[in-house]
């Protein structure tokens, strides 16, 4: 493992919905042990998650550039997009926003999402399950998207909430019988989706007590934008083998 070079700053920023307060607790203590990086955050509105028409405006080119027009004024590294919208929207529509936000800041961009199917991709672990919090109708759309980009989706739990505030308050507890359930079909992996949901803090133990990796998405932006900025994973610990296994 390289020495990091502590008089070089490593600014990455992060699109978070306005609901959320997991993910920037949740970030900031993953990177504590990288003294050279810190995250910054840029909120639009995100209230509720379903595929009512007004939940779907929120998805919108126009506040995520708004935000990402702001977080560029710090001069960041990368701009990472913090959510899973692209689940239920579709993979492509992460690429367009990655393409977007490049274009209009300068900065390279990332997604929880986009960084999750380049996990399951990298290591040959396309036959996995899902956990998160959504809707039927949300989760439904999100088997039926990995499906038809050639994954298999083996078994999946959900909680049938329209959230996108209430994610925050499902228990570590919880989470985790979600994963031992779906854990029963023998999943490669197992990804905990939702980047309101307490997945990340929870990760390393899972994946002892079942021998499955989890890849929460809170964790894969992170996992991304630090690969993309040129800093060690492994320097990351206690979060998953993730940030071991698919190092640079």
């Amino acid at each position: 493992m390289t020495t990091p070079d502590l008089t070089k700053r490593v600014l990455l920023g992060m699109l978070t919905p306005s609901s959320n307060t997991v993910l920037e607790p949740v970030t900031s203590a993953m990177l504590s042990g990288l003294p050279e990086v810190s995250a910054h955050f840029g909120r639009f509105t995100v209230k509720e998650i379903s595929l009512r028409a007004a939940a779907l405006d929120q998805f919108t080119d126009a506040p995520f550039l708004d935000a990402a027009r702001l977080l560029a004024d710090a001069k960041l590294n990368v701009i990472g997009w913090n959510g899973t919208s692209a689940g239920w929207l579709g993979f492509d529509a992460d690429e367009r926003l990655c393409s977007t936000i490049a274009a209009e800041t300068g900065i390279p961009a990332c997604t929880s999402m986009l960084a999750l199917n380049e996990i399951l991709e990298t290591t040959g672990r396309k036959r996995f399950a899902i956990v998160s919090p959504y809707l039927d109708e949300i989760q439904e759309r999100m088997v039926a998207n990995y499906n038809a980009a050639g994954f298999d989706v083996v078994a999946e739990r959900h909680l049938n909430d329209r959230g996108n505030f209430s994610f925050s308050e499902i228990t570590e507890e919880r989470i985790e019988r979600m994963c031992a359930e779906v854990a029963e079909a023998k999943p490669d992996a197992i990804a905990i989706i939702c980047t309101n949901m307490r997945g990340a803090p929870v990760a390393e133990r899972v994946e002892k007590a079942l021998g499955i990796p989890v890849y929460d998405t809170v964790s894969t932006v992170v996992w991304k934008a630090l690969r993309m900025t040129g800093v060690d994973t492994r320097r990351v610990e206690g979060w998953g083998s993730l940030f071991r296994e698919l190092h640079g």
